[in-house]
């Protein structure tokens, strides 16, 4: 079952989000979104609706797990959608970190959420440089196989990006201006506030 926008908006109400959170997780389903709908234009096989509910819900752990060190919230986000039955989605949710199977043979949802994810800077949508540079600053602290795990996980965004753009009729550096002119698949406006 891909549960809908609504019940994604009161999943994220129900396990208690930051507004923050959220608010990364709305932009982060408005970037999905935006490659999703413009992929199946060029004739990609894509559920649309697996590609905004994976990116809603692919942070749903992240607010209990934050100060937990042992707490991974990808794998506890994917224990949460498959004990609400929503096995499609328990997959993005549990790779939206590192794509753990590495790139599969066709353009997948999971890759579209986990390349969205690496978009967005808290509600702002950014290059891969940039989001590198604040995970490294964040997460690294200072442990070099952590820094070189970060490192890595980008090269492997970098290589989504050019799987998917590869498709697209628009570049990178166009998705934040491209994000703010699209509908909002149903979406509330992006506020952190």
């Amino acid at each position: 079952m891909i549960p809908p926008v609504e019940q994604c908006l009161a999943m994220m109400e129900r396990y208690g989000m930051l507004a923050n959170i959220r608010a990364h997780s709305l932009m982060v389903g408005r970037v999905a979104g935006l490659i999703g709908t413009s992929l199946i234009q060029a004739g990609l096989d894509l559920s649309l609706e697996l590609i905004v509910s994976g990116a809603l819900l692919h942070d749903i752990a992240k607010t209990q797990a934050l100060g937990v060190n042992e707490l991974r919230h990808d794998e506890l986000g994917r224990a949460i959608c498959l004990a609400h039955g929503f096995d499609e989605l328990a997959e993005i949710v549990g790779q939206h970190v590192m794509l753990q199977d590495g790139l599969p043979e066709r353009c997948a949802e999971k890759e579209i959420v986990y390349y969205s994810d690496k978009r967005v800077l808290h509600d702002l949508v950014v290059d891969l440089d940039a989001r590198q540079a604040y995970v490294l600053e964040r997460y690294s602290k200072g442990d070099k196989a952590m820094h070189q795990r970060i490192r890595d996980n980008f090269s492997q965004a970098r290589l989504v990006e050019k799987r998917l753009f590869c498709l697209l009729d628009f570049v990178p550096e166009a998705v934040a201006e491209l994000v703010q002119q699209s509908v909002l698949y149903g979406l509330p406006e992006v506020s952190s506030g």
